[in-house]
């Protein structure tokens, strides 16, 4: 016989995948929260809302599995009711439907007011910026355009998330004072594609117009640029990031491949020539700039040829961040016509390469950064050590730096300046200066 959940009501929203979930997962808590709903993210709840990644494989199955766990749940009577939303579920809902029929209800990546309106509660459009954060306190996630215009063979998001669509310079700004007000020191800017900010709303690429009055709001110290596309980048965005002490010396932008035999199959709109170019001006007008990218190795037709050149490229241009990716071959991109020819072990060999190379380069990197001093912003606390990041760092993906919880209260959310006194491939060690 099945035994209720006592707890009524309580829905715990469950989050997979990248950053841009997170910042959907935040505004739909907070529109329940304003339905006076009682709302919890990865905790116990008899109602559950999982937000799924639909990216690539690895991700595709994590999501479905997370799907069976919880409607095995509900089959146990451990949860009353189970809903789906998300980017697996805009991109597979009918045989998601037909596969997992458990499921009281799928929607989309658009489906927002359906979802709440399942959820008992009514979608507010006065609530500008108000989300329920699951980051820690001092830095969140801003997010400032949905959609991809770009044609990448390999890329399915523009199917789960359509076209581009900016958030207009004002609406952001009410969101970073609303942020900041509740006490987050550092915005990280996400999109698909930060580059082509503006383009539909201004009729022009709008980005550092945007930097600039985010960067005015108080309480903001650091906003961060994560996913900027290489073709057609804003070159005013330097300036901006040169002149103002509060755009992070930092920027993510995911190269993909650099033979260009693969960039041109990939529809990148670039050559080997351009990026070298675009690079050595990011570094020349901008010497500080930390530049994270991301690789994909596998790609259909690649050749080792084309891998030897990845791989010179990658010891030449020494980032500071990277990291990298096997080919998935997904359905209904332009790739997908391909011959998936690289067989999955010698793709798995070639990422392993990659990262031996590039731990090698971090470790020499952080190396030079032994006595040096940098601002550091405190996120957590964590065994006997306090974590924090440098500007040069975003969460999650990047370094660490550890400082010796013996040394005194360090409050998290705060800034201070710290000495590098050792550094690994990936973590840095130091101590506050008095």
């Amino acid at each position: 016989m099945r035994t209720k959940t006592l707890k009524k009501n309580k829905i715990n929203v469950v989050t997979l995948g990248c950053s841009k979930n997170i910042y959907d997962s935040e505004v739909l808590m907070g529109q329940l929260k304003a339905n006076n709903k009682e709302v919890v993210h990865e905790e116990e709840g008899n109602v559950v809302v999982i937000n799924t990644c639909g990216f690539i494989d690895n991700a595709k199955e994590e999501s479905v599995n997370t799907i069976l766990e919880f409607v095995q749940k509900k089959e146990e009577g451990l949860v009353d009711k189970v809903f789906v939303t998300g980017c697996l579920s805009e991109r597979y809902k009918p045989d998601l439907q037909k596969e997992i029929p458990n499921v009281d209800q799928y929607f989309g990546t658009t489906e927002l007011p359906g979802l709440l309106k399942a959820l008992g509660a009514d979608y507010k459009h006065e609530l500008i910026g108000e989300r329920l954060t699951t980051t820690p306190k001092n830095y969140a996630y801003l997010k400032i355009a949905e959609g991809c215009d770009r044609p990448c063979s390999f890329c399915a998001i523009p199917l789960m998330r359509g076209k581009h669509r900016s958030t207009p310079v004002e609406d952001l700004v009410v969101e970073a004072e609303k942020l900041a007000a509740d006490g987050v020191k550092e915005l990280i800017l996400i999109a698909q594609d930060l580059t082509y900010y503006g383009l539909d709303l201004y009729k022009e690429r709008a980005l550092a117009k945007l930097l600039k009055a985010l960067a005015a709001v108080e309480g903001i110290e650091w906003i961060r640029l994560h996913y900027a596309f290489p073709t057609g980048f804003p070159m005013d965005v330097l300036e901006v990031m040169r002149q103002n002490p509060k755009i992070c010396n930092y920027i993510d932008i995911p190269l993909q491949h650099i033979a260009d035999p693969i960039l041109k199959s990939m529809r990148r709109g670039t050559t080997m020539a351009k990026t070298n170019k675009l690079l050595d001006q990011f570094r020349s007008e901008v010497p500080e700039m930390a530049i994270r990218t991301t690789l994909i190795v596998g790609y259909p037709g690649e050749t080792e040829e084309d891998f030897q050149t990845l791989k010179q490229w990658v010891k030449d241009q020494r980032f500071e961040r990277l990291g990298c990716f096997t080919y998935s071959h997904e359905e209904n991109t332009h790739a997908y016509n391909l011959e998936d020819d690289v067989p999955a072990e010698v793709k798995m060999e070639r990422a392993n390469e990659i990262m031996e190379i590039q731990s090698q380069i971090s470790w020499e990197l952080n190396q030079q950064k032994i006595g040096k001093e940098f601002r550091v912003l405190i996120d957590r606390k964590e065994g006997n050590y306090y974590v924090g990041r440098t500007e040069f760092d975003s969460p999650d993906v990047d370094n660490e730096v550890l400082i010796s919880a013996e040394e005194g209260y360090l409050r998290t959310g705060d800034f201070f300046q710290v000495e590098i006194t050792g550094a690994e491939d990936f973590d840095l060690y130091g101590k506050v200066k008095a």
